[in-house]
C-alpha cells in the first residue's frame, strides 16, 4: 500500500511537450467531477490552449493555475497524456503517484527509474480493460476510436477524388473503395466514418469476432482464405501471429490490396512491434494516387512496410504513404476529454476517504501499479 495522507488530494497537470502532442490530460469539466471526490487541481499555465482550453476556463472550473515548479511543489498525484521525462522525474516529491501510459510492457528501465525515485507508477497500459468496473478509465478505447475518425479525414484530404459517388452533368464519378486493416476500436471507427463519407469500405481482422461487427457496420469483410481461428488475445487485443501466419497473412493482404484506392492500418500490439500487414510488394501493387494511412507507424515499426512515424512518404508508383501515429492529437479537444475523464477516473478509484490507497489484492490495483508497490508494507486493510 501506498497513501497520501492529505484529506484533501491535490492533483497536479503539466504543459505536455512531445513534438506532436496537442492533448490535455484534464478539462475544466473533470476538474469540477474530481471535486466531488474530494480531489483538488493545479495545472501548469497553458497546459490546455493547444486543446482549446484557456486558463480562465480552468479557474472559472476550480482549479489552480500555477508554473510547473508550483505544481510539483502542491500537488502529489499527477495525471499524463504520455509519461513524465528524466528530468520531471528528478523533481517530483518522493512517494507521488504517477499516472498514465508509461509504457511498462517494453520499458522496465523507466518503470525501475520510477521505483529509485520512490514514484508509485500506475500505468493505464496494464488495464484490464474486459472488466465492467473498468470501461470508463479505458484510454486506449477511448484515443483509438479519435484516431479511426482521423485516419479517414487524413486520407480523404489526400486522395485526389471523392469519397462519394457523384453525379454531375460532367459524368458519373465512382466511389472510393476504402480497406480497412484491423476492425478493432480504432478500426470499426474508420469504418464507420468512411461509410458515412460515401465509400465502398472492405475490412479485415484476425480475430474471428471481428467479421460480424465488419458487417453490422455495413462494411464489407475481406476473405483472405485463411484461418487464424485462435486470433483473439487476452483483453480482446489480437494476438500476435506466429511467423506462418504472418507470412501468410502478409501475401494475401498484398494482392487484394491492390483492388483500393485507401488503405487505412490501425493493427496494434499494445506494447510490442506492431505486425506487418502489407508489405513492400502491397505497397508496390497499389495504382498511383492511392493513399495509405498507418496508425500503427512507431519507432518499432509500422503496419506497412516502409512507412514512418509523422511522414509522408510518395512511393516511386506515385502512392502516397502517411505514417499517423498521433491523429488522436489533431482531434485534441475531444480527445482530450474523453482522457482526462479516463485519467480522473483512474485516479479516483485509489481514493479512499481522502486519501490515495493501494490494495494489491485487488485486480485492478495488482495490474495497473507497475512502480512503488513496495512504498509501504501495510495493508489497506490495517490502514481501516
Amino acid at each position: 500500500m501506498a497513501e497520501d495522507t492529505q484529506s484533501t488530494i491535490t492533483y497536479g497537470i503539466f504543459n505536455e511537450t512531445a513534438e506532436y502532442e496537442s492533448r490535455v490530460a484534464l478539462t475544466p469539466d473533470i476538474v469540477k467531477r474530481l471535486k466531488r471526490s474530494s480531489v483538488e487541481c493545479v495545472i501548469e499555465s497553458n497546459a490546455g490552449h493547444a486543446a482549446g482550453f484557456s486558463d480562465e476556463d480552468y479557474v472559472k472550473a476550480g482549479a489552480r493555475i500555477g508554473s510547473k515548479d508550483e505544481v510539483i511543489s502542491q500537488a502529489r498525484a499527477f495525471g499524463f497524456v504520455g509519461r513524465p521525462d528524466d528530468e520531471l522525474i528528478g523533481k517530483l516529491p518522493k512517494g507521488s503517484w504517477v499516472i498514465g501510459m508509461l509504457g511498462s510492457f517494453t520499458d522496465q528501465e523507466y518503470v525501475n527509474r520510477l521505483d529509485k525515485a520512490g514514484l508509485v507508477g500506475v500505468g493505464i497500459e496494464k488495464l484490464p480493460r474486459q472488466l465492467s468496473s473498468a470501461q470508463s478509465m479505458d484510454e486506449m478505447t477511448s484515443q483509438n476510436s479519435v484516431m479511426g475518425y482521423k485516419a479517414v479525414l487524413k486520407a480523404a484530404d489526400a486522395y485526389g477524388s471523392f469519397f462519394p459517388m457523384m453525379t454531375t452533368a460532367a459524368g458519373t464519378i465512382r466511389p472510393a473503395k476504402v480497406l480497412i486493416l484491423g476492425a478493432g476500436i480504432a478500426g470499426l471507427q474508420a469504418i464507420g466514418t468512411a461509410r458515412r463519407l460515401g465509400a465502398v469500405v472492405t475490412a479485415y481482422d484476425v480475430r474471428p469476432a471481428a467479421k460480424g461487427e465488419v458487417l453490422s457496420l455495413g462494411a464489407k469483410f475481406l476473405d483472405l482464405g485463411l484461418d487464424f481461428s485462435k486470433g483473439q488475445g487476452e483483453g480482446g487485443y489480437a494476438r500476435q501471429l506466429t511467423a506462418e501466419e504472418q507470412a501468410a497473412q502478409q501475401a494475401a493482404v498484398d494482392k487484394k490490396a491492390a483492388e483500393f484506392d485507401v488503405v487505412i492500418t490501425t493493427a496494434k500490439v499494445p506494447g510490442r512491434k506492431p505486425p506487418v500487414l502489407l508489405t513492400k510488394a502491397g505497397v508496390d501493387g497499389l495504382h498511383r494516387g492511392a493513399v495509405i494511412v498507418d496508425c500503427a507507424a512507431s519507432e518499432l515499426g509500422g503496419n506497412v512496410e516502409g512507412s514512418a512515424p509523422n511522414q509522408t512518404i510518395i512511393t516511386d508508383n506515385g502512392v502516397q504513404l502517411i505514417g499517423a501515429p498521433d491523429l488522436a492529437s489533431g482531434v485534441a479537444t475531444t480527445a482530450s476529454n474523453l482522457l482526462a475523464r479516463n485519467v480522473a477516473d483512474v485516479l479516483t478509484h485509489f481514493v479512499h476517504d481522502g486519501s490515495l490507497v493501494m490494495d494489491l489484492n485487488e485486480e485492478l490495483d495488482n495490474a495497473m501499479v507497475v512502480a512503488g508497490r513496495d512504498e509501504s508494507t501495510a495493508t489497506k486493510e490495517e490502514e481501516k
